[in-house]
């Protein structure tokens, strides 16, 4: 009786429904990504040459670029850099998120790391909830970029 019983657990489990993250890819090239804004070529070799580029015009192309929405669920972000010559890293978070307050470290999504030399990808992982956020390269000083998640 015990066997049948793990059998029927085993079962279940194999039958159960798997919810499988759903896939967003972005591409980074110097000062922006790729799927929101046309490709504007910048050229850059330091942080510094897009900490100056974004000085001058993000405000203008914030007010042009797509802003993605999506439902609430299991999501990868999957971030390529294509050809910036430098480290880049990829920042998601809540649209009001602070990480100087230790509070919403607990309450609220941000998903970060770096490790994106030339050529390659990264995959993150969240869980998104209803509401705004906020994606950009803090490496490759990109725009802050919206994402919005609503309900269908």
């Amino acid at each position: 009786m015990k066997n049948l019983f793990v059998f029927a657990v085993i079962a279940w489990f194999w039958s159960a429904p798997v919810s499988a993250a759903e896939v967003i890819e972005l591409t980074q090239t110097p000062c922006q990504f790729l799927e929101v804004e046309k490709d504007l070529g910048f050229k850059s070799t330091k942080k510094a040459d897009c900490e100056q580029i974004n000085a001058n015009t993000a405000t203008e192309r914030l007010k042009q670029a797509r802003v993605i929405t999506v439902k609430p669920g299991d999501y990868i972000f999957r971030v390529s850099n294509k050809n910036v010559p430098y480290e880049l890293g990829f920042w998601l978070r809540d649209v009001d998120y602070d990480w100087r307050n230790p509070i919403h470290k607990l309450t609220k999504t941000s998903v970060s790391g770096g490790g994106l030399t030339l050529g390659k990808s990264r995959d993150y992982a969240v869980t998104l909830k209803p509401g705004k956020y906020l994606y950009s390269c803090p490496l490759n000083t990109t725009p802050d970029y919206t994402l919005i998640v609503e309900n269908p």
